[in-house]
């Protein structure tokens, strides 16, 4: 049984917020709430990274530790779901998340406390697959529809990865074996080849054997 996860490829994030701006489209998430962000880390300084972050759909989710009504649930593919009509806003899992993926609606000046939303992996709720309830609660779910969460399938330079956890983790592994550092890793050796010593890199001529 595959168990979703998402991995982020910092080396290749660009920062574009696509993937935000995908799923809040596909979603239609409510205002104030932002069910995956871009975070930058030394923003402007040497070695700066980007990586953009949601759930993770934990194996060990502190979310459902905490959670007094036990309104989180466990698929069969591990995405970690909840059910907005047992929650009662308590706001503990807020708290209790290392990735603050768990956030509550607001409107107006000083916020509105309701029912929490968060990254489904487009997984929908409990309410039947591609039902209108689940839509309004939830959001699309396209993991009934046989594809991957929308941010992953925007993601411009494919530096966001969804999907089975060993499939995406071969992916990321394959991706650090084979590129180089630094500039290698997208500047110009990547796209035309190795810069020759006098300058830019020039074609290879082809050769015929006499």
């Amino acid at each position: 049984m595959a168990r979703m996860k998402f991995i982020c490829d910092a080396e290749r994030c660009i920062e574009c917020n696509g993937c935000v701006t995908a799923c809040k489209a596909e979603h239609d998430v409510p205002w104030g709430v932002n069910r995956r962000r871009v975070v930058t880390l030394n923003d402007g300084l040497p070695g700066e990274r980007s990586v953009s972050v949601a759930c993770m759909h934990c194996s060990d989710a502190p979310c459902m530790a905490v959670c007094p009504v036990d309104c989180f649930y466990r698929t069969d593919d591990g995405v970690v779901l909840h059910d907005k009509d047992v929650c009662i806003g308590c706001g503990y899992c807020s708290y209790a998340c290392p990735f603050g993926a768990p956030q509550f609606p607001s409107n107006g000046t000083f916020g509105l406390r309701g029912k929490m939303d968060k990254c489904t992996f487009c997984a929908g709720g409990p309410e039947p697959n591609g039902s209108q309830a689940e839509f309004e609660k939830y959001g699309r779910n396209r993991l009934s529809e046989g594809k991957l969460p929308i941010c992953a399938e925007m993601c411009s330079t494919k530096a966001l990865l969804g999907g089975d956890g060993d499939v995406i983790a071969e992916i990321l592994r394959t991706r650090v074996v084979m590129r180089g550092k630094g500039s290698e890793v997208w500047g110009w050796g990547t796209a035309y080849g190795k810069p020759s010593t006098g300058g830019a890199a020039q074609p290879k001529a082809e050769t015929t054997k006499s």
